[in-house]
């Protein structure tokens, strides 16, 4: 894991916008862990990696896994 985004109690869209923000400097490849607990985010995290060219990599709890396009 290169970085970890905490988005805990944050409600849609923030947890996406707080991700793409800390995501930007992050060379391709990287591996980000995003803690969020709304709801929304079962969706939104997959959807903003589809629309942002990164892999999906899954969610345990409320731990969501992305690695960088």
């Amino acid at each position: 894991m290169d970085m970890e985004v905490d988005a805990l109690g944050l409600l849609c869209p923030l947890p996406v916008l707080r991700l793409r923000k800390r995501m930007q400097p992050l060379p391709p490849g990287a591996e980000v862990h995003l803690l969020a607990d709304d709801p929304a985010a079962l969706v939104d995290v997959p959807h903003f990696c589809a629309e942002g060219g990164h892999e999906f990599l899954g969610v345990e709890g409320q731990r969501f896994r992305i690695r960088k396009g």
